[in-house]
């Protein structure tokens, strides 16, 4: 056989093979899209999307309040807090803001008898609610007997946290009225003092409900 007749195999052969390559190569493309098509049919079908347009967001209403005993109405945007109601709305600034973010309890109140961080609830959310700030704990224009315990026992020293403390301390005191110190400080521990080292606190509640003597001598330092 001549040289020119290999070389003439050789191709017809490359070409052959080029052809078969690339053949199946798209009918493996082919069937795997095909594959991918029937399990795309056969998967179960998602949420149908809701029928008609979108419901507007609320973006506030008026609401009724029972706030120190005193019954009140006010609107209030969807996106107040409970305490920025209180403290701009009502002018209650003694719900002391700090930390915003439910971590401190120095802005909390009482709501329906449970002691709540109010920059953790929503005014709307707070419609036909009764709430006790520490402007309602003194009782005839005196201050009670817990806020003269705590004032006179030295049980804070800035301040700051004072009526976050009173206003847990106070409604524990109106479900239990001698807890132990362990419930006290169960009690307390939603709210956070960067002065002292909270035992005089418990301690004033321990005194207030006569399970420990008041003390006699106290100083700016150690109670003795």
């Amino acid at each position: 056989m001549s040289e020119e007749k290999k070389e003439e195999k050789k191709e017809e052969k490359s070409v052959v093979s080029r052809r078969a390559f690339i053949g199946g190569t798209i009918a493996g493309l082919v069937v795997g899209a095909a594959a991918a098509y029937g399990a795309t049919t056969m998967m179960p079908a998602g949420p149908k999307p809701p029928v008609g347009a979108p419901k507007e967001a609320i973006r506030g209403k008026f609401i009724s309040l029972t706030v120190n005993g005193k019954a009140t109405s006010l609107w209030v945007d969807a996106r107040w807090s409970l305490a920025n109601t209180l403290r701009n709305s009502q002018g209650l600034r003694g719900t002391v803001k700090g930390c915003d973010y439910g971590e401190c309890g120095s802005c909390t109140v009482i709501v329906d008898g449970r002691a709540m961080p109010s920059c953790m609830v929503l005014a709307i959310d707070a419609d036909g609610r009764t709430i006790q700030t520490i402007e309602g704990v003194s009782e005839g224009g005196k201050l009670s007997a817990l806020q003269e315990t705590m004032i006179k026992h030295r049980a804070f020293q800035c301040g700051f946290c004072g009526p976050g403390f009173i206003m847990s301390a106070k409604a524990l005191l109106d479900k239990k009225s001698r807890p132990t110190e362990d419930e006290i400080r169960e009690a307390l521990s939603g709210n956070v003092c960067r002065c002292t080292g909270y035992h005089r606190i418990v301690e004033s509640l321990l005194i207030v409900t006569g399970q420990k003597q008041p003390l006699e001598r106290i100083s700016s330092g150690a109670i003795a």
